[in-house]
């Protein structure tokens, strides 16, 4: 951020804390209200196409001991914010929970980083201002990119150009913590291939499927870190490339994909911000699984309540998914990307993904 946006996102922190002020001087007693962060409370925005929380709230008061403590955190928490705006310094998500131990109330400090972290949402919630724009950071992703993109980036040794193929290793470009400080300069790239697991990534980068077929290759390494997805977006929205999710064949690996598109229950207030509802999903299907008798795992008891609990997954309810969930659920099988080398190394970029890639009109 710049320093003025630095300015703002200070004042719009302090104008929460003064908010308990004025609720003191008006002989109320101090509380905030946030959103209820569950499933059973998110809802699709049908304009903006993305899943967001609705109306239902919960209220952290001092009407009680425990509710008094997490506003007392909170106070403690904006004025640690402010000063590292204030210093233009940064800290990890883990840091701040190690931070409040030396803070001079024992009551402010954090038993459980679980706890920090969720104040954090708390803040970003009320106070309209991201974490990125807190200049707190989550610990390494390590996500990367591998295609034909040039780029600008922002870093405190200034600016520097990077073209994400001709200047990086076989690993990549390493996407930072804000990817809004990248300017996107120029590319010669089709679509983006986020695709889930290491392994995969580097099949995919050694076989050369980002040069062939022009692709941006996104490691999502597993569950993907905010800063993936944003800069997904970005690409998506900016650069006007589909964005298509290559993930294991399993119920856990279906949520990834859905976080990409359509958000996540912790993050449902980011939605507009971090999800590309245009994203699509490659596979493993589970029709995958049937149609090239990939090699597979039973399906656990808890990947059976997973998939049961994605058929009322507002996320999941279309015919697409609800047909692929319940013919997982009839075969009783999952299987993962790599088991496409059952058919050979090369059967996944010279066969599978060309032939999805094709049938999906993206190719």
């Amino acid at each position: 951020m710049s320093a003025d946006n630095d300015q703002q996102a200070k004042e719009q922190l302090l104008d929460l804390a003064a908010q308990f002020y004025d609720q003191f001087e008006l002989g109320e007693i101090p509380h905030m209200s946030v959103p209820t962060r569950t499933k059973s409370n998110i809802e699709y925005d049908e304009e903006k196409e993305v899943w967001v929380y609705g109306d239902r709230e919960s209220t952290r008061s001092a009407n009680s001991v425990r509710g008094a403590r997490k506003l007392l955190k909170a106070v403690y928490t904006i004025e640690f914010l402010a000063n590292q705006l204030e210093q233009d310094r940064s800290s990890t998500l883990r840091e701040l929970y190690y931070l409040s131990e030396s803070w001079d109330n024992e009551e402010a400090q954090f038993t459980s980083q679980d706890e920090s972290n969720g104040l954090i949402e708390d803040l970003e919630i009320v106070s309209g201002v991201t974490r990125e724009d807190f200049h707190m950071r989550p610990e390494e992703s390590g996500a990367t990119i591998m295609g034909p993109l040039y780029l600008r980036e922002q870093t405190r040794r200034g600016e520097r150009e990077i073209h994400c193929q001709e200047d990086v290793g076989e690993g990549g470009y390493q996407i930072p913590n804000n990817p809004d400080t990248i300017e996107f300069l120029d590319t010669d790239a089709d679509f983006i291939l986020a695709v889930e697991t290491g392994g995969m990534r580097d099949r995919l980068v050694e076989n050369g499927f980002d040069e062939e077929y022009n692709a941006l290759i996104v490691h999502l390494k597993g569950q993907p870190a905010r800063a993936t997805r944003r800069i997904t977006k970005r690409l998506h929205d900016e650069l006007d490339l589909p964005v298509t999710v290559f993930a294991d064949g399993d119920p856990w690996s279906y949520r990834i994909y859905a976080s990409v598109a359509y958000g996540s229950i912790k993050s449902a207030h980011l939605s507009e911000y971090l999800a590309t509802p245009e994203a699509q999903y490659i596979g493993i299907q589970p029709a995958d699984i049937v149609e090239y008798d990939l090699p597979t795992d039973p399906l656990s008891d808890s990947d059976i309540n997973a998939l049961e609990s994605e058929l009322d997954d507002p996320r999941f309810q279309t015919d697409y998914w609800e047909e692929q969930i319940e013919l997982q659920l009839e075969i009783e099988k999952k299987s993962e990307q790599q088991s496409l080398a059952s058919r050979g190394l090369d059967f996944v970029t010279d066969t599978y993904l060309p032939e999805r890639l094709d049938a999906m009109g993206i190719v």
